[in-house]
């Protein structure tokens, strides 16, 4: 009798970091001297946008390959020094995918904003597709001048499909401090009730948007009702935290933009 062959091994998921630094150039604009993106993680420089674009440095995360898949590890680094000023932007939404045996991915962001510096981190939507499951851990840290905007949007399946399971937790520091710690977990292996009146109560976008500004240490946001699913709500820290609820991503970027231009963002 001849025993069977062994079975192949299963390939590890893959791994792939992109590294961003940014710093003050001296002439009131921002040089990026670390530009490095692998795998599915490609880096593109672009202009800024908007008021104070001629001193700040543009990326573009461009989607190279489909990723994450299950048992995927991506990770994005940003560090803006001293002074600089950075824009970072993704091309398209980022799809979560089942994997080979239901393993799940990983997906980190890391932000460190040294005195001074301004980051803006506004990514499209990550839609959690049928069948996968991602674990997705964003931290930021903050000298207690810096100034951050950021935002994360979520769409739960594709059109007329289930979504898969997602967890996303939101680390930030000030001055070494906490400013907000908060995690969220929706689709199947959720805790209960994710999805009903206490939850999402059905929609299938929910995102936020996080603004860190000394300029509110003197003129503190508001608490205010945004609409009838989206609130603001004042952090000690300064900061202020926008959550919404919308039917779809295009309702969801409206509340968010809406909330951006209103505290001068």
């Amino acid at each position: 009798m001849t025993s069977a062959p062994p079975a192949p091994p299963v390939a590890a998921g893959l791994r792939a970091t992109a590294r961003i630094r940014a710093a003050a150039d001296g002439r009131g604009g921002t040089a990026l001297p670390l530009l490095a993106g692998e795998g599915p993680l490609a880096l593109r420089r672009t202009r800024g946008e908007g008021p104070g674009a001629e001193s700040e440095a543009g990326v573009m995360l461009v989607g190279a390959m489909s990723a994450p898949l299950g048992g995927d590890h991506l990770t994005v680094e940003a560090e803006a020094g001293p002074g600089a000023r950075l824009l970072m932007r993704s091309a398209a939404a980022t799809l979560a995918l089942p994997g080979r045996g239901g393993e799940s991915a990983r997906y980190d962001v890391r932000l460190t904003l040294a005195r001074e510096s301004r980051v803006r981190w506004l990514p499209e939507p990550l839609v959690s597709v049928r069948g996968s499951r991602l674990r997705v851990h964003t931290r930021a840290e903050l000298a207690p001048t810096a100034r951050l905007l950021l935002r994360e949007e979520q769409v739960l399946g594709r059109t007329g499909e289930a979504p898969g399971l997602l967890r996303s937790r939101l680390t930030v520091t000030r001055g070494g401090r906490p400013l907000l710690d908060q995690e969220l977990a929706c689709g199947p292996g959720a805790p209960g009730g994710w999805d009903g009146p206490a939850g999402i109560a059905g929609h299938r976008a929910l995102g936020q948007l996080l603004i860190v500004d000394p300029a509110f240490e003197q003129a503190p946001p508001a608490a205010a009702v945004l609409g009838e699913f989206a609130v603001l709500t004042p952090l000690a820290g300064p900061a202020a935290l926008v959550t919404a609820l919308a039917p779809d991503a295009l309702r969801l970027r409206e509340l968010l933009d809406a909330a951006c231009r209103t505290h001068g963002w």
